[in-house]
């Protein structure tokens, strides 16, 4: 298809994710506070979305417990900064064996949960927009399996509708455009569409531009879209999302780096990608700009 630049573009920053980012960088946030503080200070260097995951305060593993979420969130809306929440809905599903002749058990390392515990804190704090990954998939972070089954992504996905949260889209692959699709078709996911393009995760879709347009090209007219990369295409992926229509995603949840030898923070990151934008002449728009176009609600947690 024809390329057309988005000239009013929204930046994500995803904040601090739940990979095993936690000791190689002591800019990337443990705890409710630190993670609050860090989605703050991008708010305020140009994010219109922060995408939030939480992590153990101690240790930095990835955690799922509803209280840090509730943390987490208390504090952006305390501060009065504006900002869409988006929080992932992606744990849960991690499934580990314990070497390959013993695959009819799964090891003591996987973190399974059923629907109503996946989402249990996006009913609780009301993000504006929360994730869904669609589709199942090998990582080489480890030898694990994200496991997102059919249906278990059409009950994870009601119950989200049924809370009033949007739902993102995340897309590693064309195969999970191809389903997500069919749940947009069943209602199972409401209009206005969101999608996000995972590019460059492994073993989802590599992030050449070929494989990119793909991606792009999988996307039906009037869904909107973003699109990141890892590591050192992060900001190349910034231009190229907006040339090619999309709107951009950064953070130290998918690059720890301003440049070479230079640990980044999320701020520095996000006015990083807000140059590029506006070097090419488009717009960054904000955080009432973004509720406009996606029709969001912003509203308080439930009462505890």
């Amino acid at each position: 298809m024809p390329l057309a630049m988005n000239r009013e573009v929204f930046i994500t920053c995803a904040v601090t994710g739940s990979g095993g980012t936690q000791d190689r960088s002591p800019h990337v946030p443990r705890s409710p506070a630190q993670i609050a503080e860090s989605a703050i200070a991008a708010a305020k260097a140009g994010a219109a979305v922060v995408h939030c995951h939480v992590r153990d305060p101690e240790t930095g593993k990835p955690a799922r417990d509803p209280a840090l979420y509730r943390e987490v969130t208390e504090r952006i809306r305390d501060s009065a900064t504006d900002v869409v929440l988006n929080l992932t809905a992606g744990m849960g599903g991690d499934i580990y064996f314990e070497g390959t002749e013993d695959m009819g058990r799964i090891g003591p390392r996987s973190d399974m949960a059923g629907a109503t515990e996946r989402v249990a804190h996006v009913v609780e704090c009301r993000p504006e927009i929360c994730t869904l990954d669609c589709g199942t998939m090998n990582f080489n972070e480890a030898d694990y399996v994200m496991v997102n089954t059919p249906g278990m992504l059409r009950d994870m996905a009601r119950r989200m509708t049924a809370a009033g949260v949007r739902i993102e889209i995340e897309a590693f692959d064309t195969g999970h455009l191809w389903l997500a699709k069919e749940l947009v078709r069943e209602g199972v996911i409401p209009e206005p569409v969101l999608v996000q393009l995972c590019m460059g995760v492994p073993w989802g879709a590599p992030d050449d531009l070929n494989t990119f347009m793909a991606m792009v090209n999988n996307v039906p007219q009037g869904w909107h879209y973003s699109a990141f990369s890892l590591g050192r295409n992060q900001m190349a992926y910034v231009a190229a999302a907006t040339l090619a229509g999309g709107n951009v995603r950064v953070g130290l949840e998918d690059n720890l780096w301003l440049d070479k030898g230079v640990l980044a923070t999320n701020a520095q990151l996000v006015e990083r990608a807000a140059t590029i934008i506006e070097n090419m002449g488009a717009r960054v728009i904000t955080p009432a700009e973004v509720r406009a176009r996606l029709k969001l609600e912003k509203r308080p947690p439930l009462p505890r």
